[in-house]
């Protein structure tokens, strides 16, 4: 008998992914075979039932994370239950994360409003005086220092806190959250108390900005409540996930770079002769560092849909790969070498579509900020240890450095 079924109609046996740590800035294994082997693929998670679709090629990561039949929305009635990274759920259901439009655009309109150029040239010089003050804290401690203590982990956090308006005695509070909240490591039940504990402050904060108005997200957050432009429960999810995010996130990504470029002499070199390449520069290594473990939040398909050279039906679960997005060679030739004169190509270091990373501004402004700012105080920095003696973080949905030993 013939066989009469296409590529399309066969689903492929999933594969399990275990997502162990990778030491460094290796890159995961399992995506590099995928992508070139099978780049829509079965997989299922250490957690939650079932399977999903695993996408991994650059045109068909765009596809999924624009086509409005691939629905966030969809996936909160199966966040607990879909095949996923973490024993627990990081990101609150009521916030930008789990929206399609139109409520994703109601609420990304409210938060815009302290993304704009204006308060970045607000933010500018507040996060520049941290900058300094922190080096200055460096350089009086001496070599070795460990940069992810001194300046990594306070920097970031001194910036988002200013941005939503966390008064600086309140800030050392929110230092542990963002960890506990963005790992799979503690346990379920720590990772919620300490979502709970963030939250309850946010409220907080939210109720306070009603009665005290300011120049920050926290009081246009309260005016959209106010307003009915947000509930009390989406700003709150909104302005957690900024805090969470940009504290945690920037301090392992600012590290990553720092390491890429300690051990690239030619490419340190290079930044210190022509410090104007530095945008440039900070753009390749976002789309060159895998900066997480595994995947983000995934999709489910609202109706039957083809993707590569396969169908994928209504109800099933995808999850797009941006890490494999960015290391695709059809699109990003020898992609596992920095190459700071590559031809301009959107990478999707901080997503596509309507879930694009809204403080991706803030975010390039701070690791622009941080490789000039270090460079130019210190002009011999240097890994302290050798790169196989380097620590790192465990257990962790974004990858980086436990510690960074430098001198100079």
């Amino acid at each position: 008998m013939t066989d009469t079924t296409t590529t399309a109609d066969r689903t492929p046996p999933a594969r399990f992914w275990a997502l162990d740590d990778l030491r460094g800035l290796e890159f995961d294994p399992l995506l590099t075979e995928l992508l070139r082997d099978e780049p829509v693929a079965r997989i299922r998670l250490p957690h939650g039932d079932g399977e999903a679709w695993l996408v991994t090629r650059y045109e068909d990561v765009r596809m999924v994370t624009s086509d409005p039949r691939f629905s966030r929305s969809a996936l909160v009635d199966r966040r607990r239950t879909a095949t996923r990274m973490t024993g627990h759920t990081v990101a609150s259901h009521a916030g930008l994360n789990y929206a399609d439009p139109p409520d994703h655009t109601r609420m990304k309109k409210v938060v815009a409003k302290v993304f704009t150029s204006q308060s970045m040239k607000r933010l500018r010089p507040l996060a520049q005086a941290t900058a300094d003050r922190l080096l200055d804290e460096v350089e009086l401690h001496g070599a070795p220092a460990d940069l992810m203590a001194l300046f990594h982990g306070p920097f970031p956090l001194a910036v988002v806190s200013d941005l939503i308006g966390v008064p600086e005695e309140e800030r050392p509070r929110l230092a542990a959250w963002p960890d506990l909240v963005l790992s799979a490591g503690p346990g379920p039940e720590t990772s919620r108390q300490a979502k709970a504990q963030l939250t309850a402050y946010i409220l907080e904060l939210l109720q306070r900005r009603r009665r005290e108005p300011r120049e920050d997200l926290a009081t246009v957050l309260a005016e959209a409540m106010d307003s009915g432009d947000m509930s009390e429960e989406e700003a709150v999810s909104v302005t957690t996930a900024i805090q969470v995010s940009a504290a945690h996130a920037v301090r392992n990504n600012s590290a990553n770079m720092v390491y890429a470029l300690l051990t690239h002499p030619e490419h340190l070199a290079r930044l210190r002769a022509e410090p104007q390449l530095i945008p440039r520069a900070v753009d390749e290594l976002l789309r060159y560092i895998p900066h997480r473990n595994g995947v983000g939040l995934p999709r489910v398909a609202v109706e039957d849909t083809k993707v590569g050279d396969v169908v994928i039906r209504a109800g099933e679960v995808v999850y797009a790969s941006y890490l494999a997005a960015n290391w695709d060679p059809q699109v990003f030739p020898h992609p596992d070498t920095i190459d700071f004169d590559r031809p301009p190509m959107a990478h999707m270091a901080f997503g596509h579509g309507v879930h694009h990373c809204i403080g991706a501004s803030l975010a390039r402004m701070e690791l622009e900020m941080i490789v000039s700012s270090l460079l130019d105080r210190f002009p011999g920095l240097r890994l302290a240890v050798e790169p196989q003696e380097m620590t790192w973080q465990r257990k962790g949905l974004i990858r980086g450095p436990q510690a960074l030993p430098v001198a100079w």
